[in-house]
């Protein structure tokens, strides 16, 4: 009994130790994590910074000196192209690393080496999708550029210099949650983080949805409530712009395409899309004389922030601005002479092919009248506890055949038609460094000109400024010549009639510069009016905040960064002074109970602003949405046919224009529903929802509350997440804010002879949720104010408040 007793006290703490040095599903191996000399307690900061620092990097050439200001944002000074790139992936690493670490896995379908079988789905969409097939691509482009080889070559030493020299003390707290450990970074994970901002940007697909819509319903209702371009538009390059070349000819419309098969997939409500806004003003309409430029590019919001600020200082080369942790360079951001910025085109540039295989092995299929060879990527998933999983995907010259089965509660797959080939832009070789790197060192219009000829995707507005009062937008990227209408429904892939026929000329892409207006800007509408020659999407984001951009631009003058800082954060909607009366119109007090009647009296009495205490925003935007739910959902919901509803445009317009529409008829009901029984319907829906959920109508009900915006960790971890913010703006507002997507950054440049820069952005500069520089900028961005951006001459350049400097020899 005593040796049984004396097995047991050996057994049980052997035991503890092995099942606290391993990690349990979500819980952290937590001897390793409570560890006090390698655990999270290290991961704290002190909220004082030592002021001067030294580290030796044998990978730079020259001495590099790296100031970091009082919200933790380094300005690197170096005295060659290498050794900035080197410090930048150094410093970004040092403040990054587990984001871009856990970034480019996902990019690249590795979430399930460090999470388990729980990404495995998520994994193979990424990898059937041909992610890293397009990373690879993209840096074979890149490598053929000296310049731009050179650059990702000293960011990837940069970060591994980093990496390198790591304890497991010093490594990032999510490391020790999710117990793995940083591996080298290679140049293809720069081409990753790119290939992912445009799967953010480009990867929506719908030609699913409009295929079964037009086998559904016939050509007449789709281009009745699908039509090419929006019944109210207020576009990009303004109407009346000439197009100063002689356009190409566009491929001819083939006599026929298939229609696919209907699959059990659920229906997508059509949603805005990226809220993105820039604009720029020439010295005409400014109290400065010069130019100012302003951008909020709008993302999903998370913790650390999607952008890291920075400013690169070389010979010849002096830029602030944000830059992608994982990617040399600046991408949005101002220099001595010019500024730029961008938001999301939404250009026509993945389409889906019907794919005909000769038998089950596919490894022909036809096309040309011929069979051709598939070829075969076998993808290698590791997955942390298991096997490693082993999948196929065949290509054909269109791209990857994304599935020949469907994952089931993948939702990102809901729009990918089984056994078809995906045509994608961003599978292409490509080289988008070179146009920040000439950005970047940019002195004028024509540097800005010749930077976008290198920009392939995801299509972006490029807006620029000049100190030489130059301003111009172009809706810019790399746009293949089609027909029209060209990939609005699933092509017949055994047809060569129906590739991409070429490119359109970048000397060609919609441009517009010193307008007779003295103002460009885009918030992700149309890119032009209908007479420009070439196709480039059928649809576009709603045209509310363009309009409402171009309204007040055409109304100031002696414009300040300030007045532009106002503005982003301007919270009117257009689209709610289109819808407002038509509602009130069509809805019956006398039917209404005290609840419903004071809801209704707090719309009525609304100022079409989303301002956060207001509570009619709340009203209104349940309202509007259940509203269009009644009108398409009986229609558009099907069983095995998976659509979209009609856009925001088509249904106000039917509201407004066609009251007695056949659409507005509940076709599961025995009676004949008018547009009166749909709002009515629709409003006490609202109201019983919201006194449901935020109990009687009052303070509770407020836009804020009921928004709840906030700014969650990026992998969603517990705590490491952002409180709810009381800011006001949606989706239909300049200040396009929503649950957890916003403005990921906000820039406000005044150009001159020596320019200013204003800028925030929801976080702060460290991914560190120990260190106060985590999420100190939250509260600022909230509030719609912008901090100074200290664009620095030299190291001790005294405008700037310096907290601590680094400096870097290579002995």
């Amino acid at each position: 009994m005593n040796k049984v007793k004396a097995l047991i006290c050996i057994a049980v703490p052997v035991l503890l130790i092995y099942i606290f040095n391993i990690k349990l599903g979500p819980v952290p191996p937590l001897l390793k994590f409570l560890n006090p000399f390698a655990g999270f307690w290290q991961n704290a900061e002190p909220s004082s910074i030592s002021r001067n620092n030294k580290v030796i990097l044998k990978g730079t050439s020259s001495p590099v000196e790296v100031v970091f200001d009082d919200r933790m944002i380094p300005h690197i000074f170096a005295q060659n192209d290498h050794d900035v790139y080197y410090a930048q992936g150094y410093i970004t690493a040092m403040h990054r690393l587990w984001q871009m670490d856990f970034q480019t896995r996902f990019a690249a379908g590795r979430l399930s080496e460090v999470v388990g079988a729980k990404a495995l789905e998520i994994d193979r969409y990424q990898r059937r999708m041909g992610m890293v097939y397009g990373a690879e691509n993209s840096l074979r482009g890149m490598m053929k550029d000296p310049r731009a080889r050179e650059m990702i070559r000293a960011y990837t030493d940069g970060i591994n210099a980093y990496i390198h020299a790591l304890s497991k003390a010093s490594l990032p707290v999510e490391y020790k949650i999710l117990d793995f450990t940083p591996e080298d970074w290679t140049p293809v994970k720069c081409a990753l983080l790119l290939k992912q901002m445009s799967a953010v940007l480009a990867m929506g697909s719908d030609e699913f949805y409009m295929s079964n819509i037009l086998k559904k319903f016939g050509p007449k209702v789709t281009s009745d409530l699908f039509p090419d371009y929006p019944f109210k538009e207020d576009p990009i390059i303004p109407v009346g712009t000439k197009w100063d070349f002689k356009p190409m000819n566009v491929p001819a419309v083939p006599p026929a395409f298939n229609q696919l098969t209907a699959m059990n997939v659920r229906t997508k409500q059509l949603e805005d899309g990226i809220g993105s806004n820039n604009w720029a003003v020439s010295g005409e309409k400014t109290a400065s004389g010069y130019p100012i430029l302003a951008n909020d590019p709008h993302l999903d919001l998370s913790l650390p922030s999607i952008w890291y600020q920075i400013q690169l200082h070389a010979p010849g080369l002096n830029a602030y601005g944000v830059s992608l942790p994982g990617a040399p360079g600046i991408v949005i951001g101002f220099n001595q002479n010019i500024a730029w910025g961008v938001t999301n085109v939404a250009a026509d540039v993945l389409d889906f092919y019907q794919i005909k295989f000769k038998d089950n092995s596919h490894q022909s299929y036809w096309y040309d009248n011929k069979w051709n060879p598939t070829s075969l990527r076998v993808e290698h998933i590791k997955i942390r506890g298991a096997h490693t999983e082993t999948d196929s995907v065949f290509y054909t010259h269109h791209g990857p055949v994304v599935y020949f089965q469907k994952p089931e509660k993948l939702s990102r797959a809901d729009n990918v038609p089984i056994g078809h080939a995906l045509r994608w832009i961003a599978h292409d070789e490509s080289n988008e460094l070179m146009t920040f790197y000439y950005l970047n060192r940019g002195k004028n219009y024509d540097d800005y000109r010749k930077a976008l000829t290198y920009f392939t995707a995801p299509a972006q507005n490029f807006i620029f400024a000049s100190a030489s009062n130059d301003i111009s937008i172009t809706p810019n990227g790399k746009f293949p010549l089609k027909w029209k209408d060209q990939g609005k429904f699933i092509l017949d892939g055994t047809d060569p009639k129906n590739d991409w026929q070429g490119w359109i000329p970048a000397s060609q892409n919609p441009t517009v510069k010193n307008p007779p207006r003295h103002f460009v800007s885009s918030a992700n509408q149309s890119s032009t009016d209908p007479s420009y020659p070439y196709y480039i999407n059928w649809e576009f984001g709603s045209y509310e905040r363009g309009k409402r951009i171009n309204d007040k631009l055409a109304k100031m003058n002696k414009i300040t960064a300030d007045s532009m800082r106002v503005m982003q954060s301007d919270a009117y909607s257009i689209f709610a002074e289109n819808l407002v009366p038509a509602l009130i119109s069509n809805t019956d007090p006398g039917k209404l109970n005290a609840t419903q009647k004071e809801a209704l009296n707090y719309v009525r009495n609304w100022n079409k602003f989303y301002n956060a205490k207001e509570i009619a925003a709340s009203i209104f935007d349940l309202w509007s949405k259940r509203l269009f739910f009644d009108i398409w959902d009986d229609e558009f919901t099907v069983a095995s046919v998976p659509m979209r509803y009609p856009s925001r445009d088509r249904t106000v317009e039917l509201i407004l224009h066609d009251p007695n529409s056949k659409w507005f008829d509940n076709i599961h009901t025995p009676k004949k529903e008018s547009l009166a029984d749909l709002v009515n319907e629709s409003f006490k829906y609202t109201c019983d929802s919201l006194e449901r959920k935020f109990g009687p109508i009052g303070k509770n009900w407020a836009w804020a509350n009921v928004k709840h915006t906030n700014v969650p960790h990026l992998a969603k971890i517990p705590g490491f997440g952002s409180k709810v913010l009381m800011t006001g703006g949606a989706k239909s507002t300049i200040n396009a804010t929503s649950e957890s997507n916003g403005p990921s950054w906000r820039m406000v440049v005044q150009l001159g002879k020596n320019p200013k820069g204003y800028g925030v952005f929801p976080g702060g500069q460290s991914g560190n949720p120990g260190s106060p520089f985590y999420d100190n900028m939250i509260d600022t961005w909230a509030k719609g104010a912008l901090y100074d951006l200290y664009y620095m001459k030299s190291p001790d350049d005294p405008a700037a408040k310096i907290i601590s400097n680094l400096k870097i020899t290579n002995k």
